[in-house]
């Protein structure tokens, strides 16, 4: 026998219209998420300040500086895998050292190899994030409890995956709340990677600032959402 609860989800389901992301649409979601970056800058530098070089806000705001650059002046495409890849260039170009080529991979990296697409599909989303995280892993030799923006990243990734027949709105708050959390849970660790390594004991308590700005985007992802792809109720 089914539940009532169990029909109540069902009929929600079917009540819904999930629609693909459109070049257009992604490259406005992508300008969104840059200026609320930059908006950020003086969190992420203070942040950065108690554990790091105290430049990570700074390399945050001229790498998406440069994003919202050519992203704004972008070719005409019919794939939105070249939103992702323009927006991870940019950063690797303008940011440099670490975070520049993580944030790189975090936008490029799940983006290549792929078949061009003139819509992004939740799916693809979420296998495009998956991709991402485990090149940045790989890369940065970074596992969970590592101090690093993995700890944010990977939960979202986990949270996405688990969601059933998601809307991107679905998906992006699932994605914000898991890397809200793993964000917070950083300040529980000692640092295994960065300068931050050699502060040991006394970097537990701060938050780590990459993994503050895996959230910041995610949460830039939901806001957008929220104002431009809601669930729309079919007529």
């Amino acid at each position: 026998m089914i539940s009532l609860v169990s029909l109540l989800i069902m009929r929600r389901k079917e009540d819904k219209i999930v629609e693909p992301l459109s070049v257009k649409t992604l490259k406005e979601m992508i300008l969104y998420l840059a200026d609320q970056i930059i908006e950020c800058k003086p969190l992420l530098t203070e942040l950065d300040s108690a554990i790091g070089d105290g430049d990570h806000g700074i390399g945050m705001e001229k790498g998406f500086l440069k994003v919202k650059e050519k992203i704004s002046v972008m070719n005409p495409s019919e794939n939105v895998y070249e939103v992702f890849a323009t927006t991870g260039r940019a950063l690797l170009m303008s940011m440099g050292g670490a975070s520049g080529v993580m944030f790189g991979h975090f936008f490029a990296a799940g983006a290549k190899n792929t078949e061009p697409k003139a819509v992004l599909k939740t799916e693809d989303f979420v296998a495009l994030m998956q991709k991402s995280l485990n090149i940045i892993k790989e890369t940065g030799k970074a596992e969970l409890g590592d101090k690093t923006m993995v700890d944010a990243l990977e939960p979202a990734v986990m949270a996405m995956k688990m969601q059933d027949e998601p809307s991107f709105l679905d998906l992006f708050r699932s994605a914000e709340s898991a890397a809200k959390e793993g964000a917070e849970k950083t300040k529980e660790y000692q640092a295994k990677h960065g300068r931050a390594i050699y502060l040991m004991e006394r970097a537990v308590g701060h938050q780590d600032p990459g993994a503050t700005s895996v959230w910041i985007i995610f949460r830039s992802f939901r806001e957008f959402a929220e104002k431009h792809l809601p669930d729309k109720p079919v007529a």
